[in-house]
C-alpha cells in the first residue's frame, strides 16, 4: 500500500516555499539531498502493454530525477539568500520550487496512481463508499471517465488532469492543472493525477493524447486513489 505523499516542504507557493527555507539546516550542514527520486512500487516494464518500459525509464529515470535535482538547487539557493536576507533573489527563485517542486510532487502521486494490468480492481471493489460517490456525481464510472478525458485532453500545452476531493463541500472534482503546478493550490486534495506531458506518451502514442487518456485506465490503482480519499476525509 502506498498512503498519500505530503512531503515535507512541498507545497511550491511563497508563503510555504518561505517557512520551508527557515527550517532548512545551515547549508554547510546540510545533507547532500534533501529530497530523493522515490523508488517505483513496480517493476518498469510491469504498465506493458499500456505504457512501456522505455517510457517509464525515461519518465522516472530521467524526468523525475531532473525535477528532483533543480528543487534541491533551488532550495539550497533559497536557504542561501534567505541567510543574506536578499529577499530579490528569494522571489526570484519562487517559479524553480513551484515548477521542480511541483513536478516532484506530482510524479510521487502519479506513481502510486498506477499498477500493473494484472494487479487492476474496479473502482466499487477498491471502495464502494467512492464508487457510490463517483456515480452519485456524474451517473456512472464510464461517464466519469469521459468527463476526465474530455476535460484532461484539452490541456494546452503540458500539464496534468486529476480527481480531487473538496474537503469543505465533501465533493469529488476534476480539475486540470498547468505545467507542474499541482493540485493543492487549487484548494483539492488530489487523489488521482494522470500526466499528460508528451514525455509521459509520446514513444508510444505518438500525438494522439486521447488514445493514450483512453488506455491508462487500465492501470489505474483504484485501491491507492481509495487510500487517498480515505485519507483526506
Amino acid at each position: 500500500r502506498h498512503p498519500p505523499e505530503m512531503l515535507r516542504k512541498t507545497l511550491p507557493l511563497s508563503r510555504t516555499a518561505m517557512a520551508a527555507a527557515r527550517s532548512m539546516r545551515p547549508m554547510n550542514a546540510r545533507a547532500a539531498s534533501d529530497y530523493a527520486l522515490p523508488s517505483l512500487p513496480y517493476a518498469l516494464g510491469a504498465l506493458e502493454p499500456i505504457v512501456n518500459a522505455e517510457i517509464m525509464t525515461l519518465h522516472h529515470g530521467k524526468h523525475h530525477a531532473t525535477y528532483v535535482a533543480n528543487l534541491n538547487a533551488a532550495m539550497d539557493k533559497y536557504a542561501e539568500a534567505e541567510a543574506k536576507k536578499d529577499v530579490a533573489t528569494m522571489i526570484a527563485l519562487q517559479s524553480a520550487i513551484k515548477f521542480n517542486g511541483g513536478g516532484h510532487v506530482n510524479h510521487t502521486i502519479f506513481w502510486t496512481n498506477l499498477c500493473a494490468p494484472k494487479d487492476y480492481v474496479e473502482p466499487a471493489a477498491a471502495s464502494p463508499e467512492l464508487a457510490k460517490m463517483i456515480e452519485a456525481q456524474w451517473g456512472s464510472i464510464d461517464a466519469f471517465k469521459t468527463a476526465f478525458n474530455a476535460k484532461t485532453v484539452a490541456v494546452q500545452g503540458s500539464g496534468w488532469g486529476w480527481l480531487g476531493y473538496n474537503k469543505a463541500t465533501k465533493t469529488l472534482a476534476i480539475e486540470t492543472c498547468a505545467n507542474q503546478d499541482p493540485l493543492s493550490i487549487t484548494g483539492l486534495v488530489p487523489l488521482l493525477g494522470i500526466d499528460v506531458w508528451e514525455h509521459a506518451y509520446y514513444l508510444q502514442y505518438k500525438n494522439v493524447r486521447p488514445e493514450y487518456l483512453k488506455q491508462i485506465w487500465q492501470v489505474v490503482n483504484w485501491k491507492n486513489v481509495a487510500e487517498r480519499y480515505n485519507a483526506a476525509k
